[in-house]
């Protein structure tokens, strides 16, 4: 009996501690085997990590992750199922989820890198998993970064979900701290925050802009895209050194932010 309520103790103290996390600016919530694969890929510091069967997750990682096989059974304590469904709202299919600590980002240090690649911005976006899924594809585009504006956390565990865990594979941050005090739309501070550092040309992705075709990115851009249904703002569209427009056939309105992403990114890395 007492080794019972030890137990069913030590399991509620695992749920608090993970539910917290997912409130927890310093860490990151990592749901399923390709965001821990991802996360231990590219050196995230893995605190702690649980799942409903190791044996499994090893099978995996010598299918998908040899480079990680045999290294993950060690890392993880055993739970149940029932308890990784308490977890987190959505539980993985793979079984597992993982704390980690997120990375300090040194914003200056990001906008002052040399390296020709760009740095994409998102202007308020609204869509977690959308955000995430930006990472994704600038982390296999090897952009120099993604950066955001507005309320949103880009570290928030749906967007690492998004993202399947590639936050550590590029910089990813807010570019100022969210106040509630500020109106979303208005961005100047961060916007001045960019142009401060690196000397870096500001390029609006914008349907007004010049045919993306046509165009040569320059070095060290940085890309800025918009929520599809807002766009960019006059703001930034104001401070814009270019506007460029992803060609689209006649009657389509908009693209998902991560394809517009994607688009531009690609387009860059096959001329």
């Amino acid at each position: 009996m007492h080794d019972a309520r030890v137990r069913e103790a030590d399991e509620q103290a695992l749920i608090r501690r993970y539910r917290g996390a997912r409130r927890d600016r310093e860490l990151a919530v990592l749901e399923g085997f390709h965001a821990l694969k991802h996360a231990l890929r590219f050196g995230a510091e893995v605190r702690e990590a649980v799942a409903v069967d190791r044996d499994g997750l090893e099978e995996l990682a010598a299918e998908l992750a040899p480079d990680l096989a045999g290294s993950l059974a060690e890392r993880i304590a055993p739970v149940s199922a029932e308890t990784i469904a308490q977890l987190a709202p959505q539980a993985p299919r793979s079984g597992v989820i993982a704390l980690a600590r997120r990375p300090a980002i040194d914003l200056d240090a990001v906008l002052a890198d040399p390296r020709p690649e760009p740095l994409v911005l998102l202007e308020d976006p609204r869509t977690m998993g959308n955000m995430g899924a930006c990472v994704r594809v600038a982390a296999a585009a090897d952009a120099a970064g993604v950066l955001t504006t507005g309320s949103n956390d880009p570290w928030h565990p749906d967007a690492l979900r998004g993202a399947a865990g590639l936050h550590f594979a590029l910089p990813v941050a807010r570019v100022v701290p969210f106040s509630p005090r500020a109106t979303e739309r208005n961005h100047g501070p961060a916007l001045d925050r960019l142009a401060g550092v690196g000397e870096r040309p500001l390029i609006a992705i914008d349907p007004a802009g010049a045919d993306l075709r046509l165009a040569e990115l320059p070095p060290r851009a940085i890309l800025a895209f918009g929520a599809e249904r807002h766009g960019l703002s006059e703001e930034l569209l104001a401070r814009a050194d270019a506007r460029l427009a992803i060609p689209m056939r006649a009657g389509v309105s908009s693209l998902n932010l991560a394809t517009a992403v994607a688009a531009v990114l690609f387009s860059r890395r096959s001329s």
